[in-house]
């Protein structure tokens, strides 16, 4: 047996200086006669670069998400915002520390960030929409009430 080894990767420009990608590598075995014959042997390379090649297009395609595999963020009317779609989500750090303010104030977050921001979930924010939130949250003392 001989083993093929195949893998594709591709970046694709988004607004505001940001870009996204994906990549994929694809291992097969196949039968070692392969090796008498060069066409068909690079026949199935190609085979196998295309099926990569058609795995990262497939996943570009499929739009940006919010970074953790969900859609990126969406206007109270469930439309992406143009702007926000593309803004890199919040971070970890980001949704632990509105957790924790809020927590402190005795604010619901998810409830705040929705009416700031028209999201459903705090991990929904962008990474902008996140330091925004926690800068109000710390110079106000009480965000929402």
């Amino acid at each position: 047996m001989i083993k093929l080894d195949a893998g594709f990767s591709r970046k694709v420009g988004e607004p505001n200086y940001s870009s996204r990608g994906a990549s994929v590598n694809v291992e097969l075995e196949v039968e070692s006669g392969l090796i008498g014959d060069p066409d068909a042997l690079m026949g199935r390379i190609r085979k196998l670069f295309d099926i990569a090649r058609r795995s990262v297009d497939a996943e570009l395609a499929n739009g940006p998400t919010g970074g953790n595999g969900q859609p990126a963020a969406t206007t109270q009317t469930g439309r992406p915002n143009a702007v926000e779609q593309n803004a890199r989500s919040a971070t970890a750090s980001q949704v632990r520390a509105v957790h924790a303010i809020c927590n402190q104030q005795g604010v619901d977050p998810v409830q705040l960030a929705n009416q700031r921001f028209g999201v459903g979930t705090l991990e929904q924010l962008t990474l902008r929409q996140a330091s925004s939130l926690i800068d109000e949250l710390k110079g106000s003392g009480g965000g929402g009430r």
